[in-house]
């Protein structure tokens, strides 16, 4: 059975690959000693919680374990940046990221997959950072070239990621909060009736890394987006046509919105089979 270190797995794309891989895996999740989130699943006896007080403790605990593949999700986002978010950004991308590529040897790794941004190359235009976030998340790239050379008998995966949505979603993305205004009977405020947004299930996000867990993948920068983009305001008249209840919506304008993204290598053998316009009037109708 392999077994895998999971970052990040109180967010919301590494809880989602949490309760999806652990059926099959061995799976070590870290925790701060002083987290107030809870995994539901920390009883199950194939999930280790790797609990810490400060990175030199959690460097010594990584030291002493033996894993095949590390799922680095774990991050700290913010869209626009105040002084006080420098610290904990820095920590978060870069710090914490950092103890764990410095152990991959002694961990036994064998691959290694991080979570990256498009925003790192925003509107398709290279090195083109959209915020203090995306320059961070560039910058932990760059650390895992360096080990790359370090550590060369480590596959190494660049996962980029654009808008997601899926159950159980707390983010302040678009359909959660279409979701939420719905559920109160509230106006959701958009910037534009020409939004167009490119949205990818969790869910296929999911069974792209158990694709390159199980699979020989070549190691690379691999994209992962839906085959269409939508408009918004096609998925709200989709679902107030068929439901009774309707969505309130306020458009803020008209604009044609629509964010290019960069081209980065495609993974294949994958297509995503949940992202269609069905699956995202699921989660908004979902209580």
């Amino acid at each position: 059975m392999k077994s895998i270190l999971l970052t990040g797995s109180t967010g919301f794309i590494g809880s989602n690959i949490l309760k999806k891989l652990y059926p099959k895996y061995k799976i070590f999740i870290i925790l701060r000693s002083s987290s107030k989130n809870k995994i539901k699943l920390n009883n199950h006896k194939k999930i280790e919680i790797i609990n810490y007080k400060n990175f030199n403790q959690l460097n010594k605990k990584l030291q002493k374990i033996k894993v095949d593949v590390v799922i680095h999700c774990a991050t700290h986002y913010v869209k626009q940046h105040s002084f006080k978010d420098i610290l904990k950004l820095a920590e978060s991308n870069i710090v914490f990221g950092n103890i764990i590529l410095e152990n991959l040897n002694k961990m036994k790794i064998k691959k290694f997959i991080n979570f990256s941004s498009v925003w790192e190359d925003y509107d398709s235009i290279k090195d083109n950072d959209f915020n203090l976030y995306s320059v961070y998340k560039k910058s932990f790239s760059k650390l895992v070239k360096f080990y790359k050379k370090k550590f060369s008998n480590i596959d190494y995966y660049n996962i980029m990621i654009n808008n997601t949505f899926g159950e159980n979603d707390n983010r302040l993305k678009i359909i959660n909060v279409l979701k939420k205004n719905y559920q109160k009977n509230r106006i959701t405020k958009i910037i534009s009736k020409n939004l167009l947004i490119n949205l990818l299930n969790v869910e296929d996000i999911v069974d792209a890394i158990n694709l390159i867990i199980v699979k020989n993948t070549k190691p690379n920068t691999y994209l992962l987006k839906n085959k269409m983009s939508y408009k918004i305001v096609d998925i709200i008249n989709f679902f107030n046509k068929n439901y009774k209840k309707k969505i309130k919506v306020r458009w803020l304008s008209n604009k044609l919105i629509n964010e290019k993204i960069y081209p980065y290598n495609q993974l294949k053998k994958w297509k995503p089979q949940k992202s269609k316009l069905i699956d995202i009037i699921k989660i908004i109708k979902s209580a």
